[in-house]
């Protein structure tokens, strides 16, 4: 049996009864714009009603799609008009250019729009029907001022996910389309702000004039499009810098346990960038709003606000806004790498991003998986991480670097997300809990970290005074499990214990003092040319700091020579570690 067909129905309603002229050229522009071979006129019906609410024109509905020709409609138009130029006012002297300005501009249009009702709404999930031709991503209008994102096309009915709270939407509630897709604004002046995953401010600095307005998912550079990774995003950091370098334009995760030091790798590698031309982002995710502004705190202090943005969806927000906040960070690092600048971006952490998006996705009723997480959950972050990337000159040669952080479960990384981020990135440092309850900050694992980009992201200086510090490193570990209940050892394996010793002490750096390419040169040349053998471990330290200040008074052509040349040869090692035997003998006689 045929289905029957409903009726289109178009409704007209006004404050002034149309004449029967008026009337017969609505009924004109209806026929001519819906009837075709699937809707023949018959099936059209056409009702004039009277509504005095909207205090003058019309409003004219077709199905799902309305014409507002109304005052309450021009008022709105105006409205907003003015609200796009409102916030660039500084004070109440601007009220009257921003009318004037507004006025002279605005150009009044017969308001169309696609609109839907809701259907079902809760939890910061919203079902609307009525708009068919909704695509995924689009940001859609509550008729109560709340954005939401479409996330999910079903054969009848779309699903949206709230970017506010759900409380004054209702079962019946209008829905308009934009037609535009989830985006933040961007521009310079964000430089040194704390913006929500929406990009508004939120640090109570004032509004921010934007740039331009970019989509929050935008595709990854093409292979063409790129430039290999040779350049080092030097952390300050001596342990990563020399044996696990990251350059620009690399993916390099941050792993280990809860209270590891993983954010403050990502907060001593931002404050190393100062006066280096590196635009900074860092993205909180499902942080606490205290720790998001201690870090921010840390970085004023340490002057390293003014070159980072700092975009912050925190433990108290909705699912949705954590789930949007990364995409938002690295639209806005990809501001600035089009501009042909460098980029270090930082996730803290994906961990929490997957959780998000794992609440959203069994909201919405779709399929759990492995550990109830969606089968799209690596696609998730693929195609987050892959629009970090080193762009050809052709294209401004500017570059993101990536620094994502994923949190793991009593050191398990092969868990559901830790794998899946480690496949996508190009390399991870692994922070070890029990290195790091014996007291080495940074706890970084020698045997489980690892740089897929290598030596080509060191200067030749840095690879040539790194030499074998990870092999001996990985020596002394195991011939340290070995010999534990020795007590009869030959003066080879304590030399080389106490080398292995030596290193350890001098890898352990405190919180908020990266060190320069050229000290921990001098330091590595200094170690491997075992000049510092026969200081105590316990004063290794001291010795370390000691003989930097010692360089940088007596020795400042050394120091020099290493920053402009990045490189050295064996006449300034030797120099080096001459010094070194230099400042020892006063450092043991004091």
């Amino acid at each position: 049996m045929a289905k029957k067909k409903k009726n289109f129905e178009c409704i007209l309603r006004y404050v002034t009864e149309p004449t029967p002229e008026q009337l017969e050229k609505f009924k004109d522009f209806v026929y001519k714009k819906y009837v075709s071979e699937e809707l023949p006129e018959e099936l059209i019906t056409f009702e004039a009603i009277e509504d005095k609410s909207l205090g003058g024109g019309f409003i004219l509905s077709c199905g799902n799609e309305i014409y507002n020709w109304s005052t309450e409609g021009r008022t709105r138009q105006f409205t907003e008009a003015v609200g796009k130029v409102r916030k660039y006012m500084v004070s109440d002297m601007d009220v009257m250019s921003v009318l004037r300005t507004t006025v002279e501009e605005f150009d009044l249009t017969a308001r169309y729009r696609h609109v839907g009702k809701v259907s079902y709404v809760g939890d910061g999930i919203a079902t609307v029907v009525g708009l068919p031709h909704a695509a995924y991503g689009e940001i859609l209008l509550f008729e109560c001022g709340i954005k939401g994102m479409v996330q999910d096309i079903r054969q009848d009915e779309v699903a949206a996910i709230l970017f506010g709270s759900d409380r004054e939407i209702r079962v019946g509630s209008r829905v308009a389309r934009t037609k535009r897709s989830a985006g933040v604004p961007v521009g310079d002046d964000f430089l040194g702000r704390v913006i929500n995953a929406l990009g508004d401010p939120i640090d109570g600095k004032g509004p921010i004039e934007e740039t331009e307005y970019r989509p929050i998912e935008h595709e990854a550079p093409s292979i063409v499009d790129r430039k290999s990774v040779d350049t080092p995003m030097e952390t300050g950091i001596l342990s990563i810098d020399s044996m696990f370098p990251i350059g620009r334009g690399q993916r390099e995760l941050i792993i280990g346990d809860r209270q590891t030091g993983k954010t403050s790798i990502a907060l001593d590698t931002i404050i190393n960038q100062k006066g280096k031309n590196v635009i900074c982002v860092y993205v909180a995710i499902g942080q606490k709003a205290s720790t998001v502004a201690k870090l921010v705190e840390n970085l004023r202090k340490h002057d390293a606000l003014e070159y980072t943005i700092v975009v912050n969806a925190s433990a108290s927000e909705a699912a949705p806004m954590q789930y949007i906040a990364p995409y938002a960070g690295c639209s806005l690092a990809e501001y600035f790498m089009n501009k042909g600048k460098d980029v270090l971006i930082v996730y803290d952490d994906l961990s929490k991003h997957a959780v998000a998006y794992r609440a959203l996705s069994l909201l919405l009723e779709r399929p759990p998986g492995r550990e109830a997480y969606p089968g799209d959950v690596f696609y998730l972050h693929s195609r987050l991480l892959e629009r970090s990337a080193r762009l050809n000159d052709a294209q401004g040669g500017g570059s993101i670097t990536a620094l994502p952080i994923i949190e793991t479960q009593a050191g398990d990384v092969s868990a559901y997300i830790p794998t899946n981020v480690i496949s996508i990135t190009d390399g991870q440092i692994y922070l070890e809990s029990a290195l790091f309850n014996l007291g080495f900050r940074p706890a970084v694992n020698v045997g489980l970290s690892v740089s897929r980009v290598g030596g080509a992201a060191q200067t030749k200086a840095m690879k040539k005074a790194a030499g074998s510090i990870r092999i001996d490193l990985a020596q002394f570990r195991e011939m340290e499990v070995f010999t534990q209940f020795s007590s009869d050892l030959d003066a080879t394996t304590k030399a080389a214990l106490n080398h292995g010793d030596i290193l350890m002490e001098l890898l352990k750096q405190p919180l908020g003092h990266p060190l320069s390419m050229a000290e921990q040169v001098i330091t590595l040349v200094v170690a491997n040319g075992h000049a510092m053998e026969d200081v105590p471990v316990s004063k290794v330290k001291e010795f370390q700091m000691g003989l930097l200040k010692y360089m940088d008074e007596n020795y400042g052509e050394i120091v020099a020579e290493l920053k402009t040349k990045a490189a050295i040869d064996d006449d300034i090692r030797d120099r080096i570690i001459e010094a070194a035997k230099e400042y020892k003998h006063t450092f043991l006689e004091g």
